[in-house]
């Protein structure tokens, strides 16, 4: 017969004793919330406070800092500095005639429909003439009209004379007038050669520097074998600057050449007009015209 096992003592649950593997307890528990969010910075290597951000190196950053303006004056060579002293010149002389033409041209416009104004309401002659005397010198309308009256005084003390002769008195005093008008045109201009060609060159010379520039990186990256950054940083953000510094003398340049020139054109129209009426009034004694009657 077999034996029955069913008539053993139970065993008491409390007094029970479980064994548990450590390894699998760790497995199976699954982490807490709170231990999840302390440990994920570091899990995930995430940098400190202040720390430099990832994927800049030390070397990185210290090629940034050689890209400034102080790094472009120490590397600078002979061709850098002759290029950057060209700049620098062609700067100060586009300003000074800039600042020069706007006072000169405030000045004219300011002075000129009272002098002209003031010449024609004069009904004595002489005293128009004088008053066109105590004008000065900078100013044009009073040296055209001065100009014109000299011609007109010479060719009539000349009657009789050779002068007299071969060219009357209108032809003699068209001769003056165009002389004067041409002489104030030409004050007036002033500097626009300078201005037109530090419009015109600056870019290029500041386009030299960039190609010296980066030359020299190219002459870097042959010695030291690679193309990092601190290898070139240097050398390619001098090339930056130098055009840079180019296009910062060329724009105001061009800027102030056109207005110039705009304003200068407006100018020689008044010269113009105030010529022919001059003409007008010492060859014939009176002023013709459209241009008087509108007065």
């Amino acid at each position: 017969m077999l034996q029955d096992t069913s008539n053993s003592q139970p065993v008491d649950p409390a007094s029970a004793t479980t064994e548990v593997d450590p390894n699998a307890a760790a497995v199976a528990a699954p982490p807490s919330t709170t231990d999840a969010v302390v440990t994920a910075p570091a899990e995930a290597g995430a940098a400190p406070a202040g720390a430099m951000p990832t994927g800049i190196t030390d070397t990185d950053a210290e090629a940034f800092q050689q890209m400034g303006f102080d790094h472009l004056l120490v590397g600078f060579d002979v061709v850098g500095w002759v290029v950057f002293v060209t700049l620098v010149v062609m700067s100060i002389g586009s300003w000074y005639y800039t600042v020069v033409n706007i006072l000169s041209n405030l000045r004219v416009k300011s002075r000129a429909d009272r002098v002209v104004r003031t010449f024609w309401e004069t009904t004595n002659a002489q005293d128009a003439i004088h008053y066109m005397q105590e004008q000065p010198k900078t100013e044009p309308f009073s040296k055209i009209a001065l100009d014109c009256a000299e011609a007109a005084a010479h060719h009539q003390r000349s009657e009789g004379s050779r002068l007299a002769e071969a060219l009357n008195r209108s032809e003699f005093i068209d001769r003056a007038l165009r002389q004067a008008v041409t002489r104030e045109s030409g004050r007036l201009e002033s500097g626009m050669t300078w201005l037109a060609t530090v419009g015109a060159t600056a870019p290029f010379v500041g386009l030299l520097g960039t190609v010296w520039g980066i030359y020299h990186a190219l002459i870097r990256i042959g010695q030291t074998g690679q193309a990092s950054i601190d290898a070139v940083a240097g050398p390619v953000g001098e090339a930056l600057i130098m055009t840079a510094l180019g296009l910062f003398v060329a724009i105001p340049a061009v800027l102030a050449y056109n207005a110039f020139v705009r304003v200068n054109r407006v100018t020689n129209s008044q010269f113009d007009t105030f010529a022919h009426d001059l003409h007008d009034f010492f060859a014939t004694g009176s002023r013709v015209g459209e241009s008087a009657a509108k007065r």
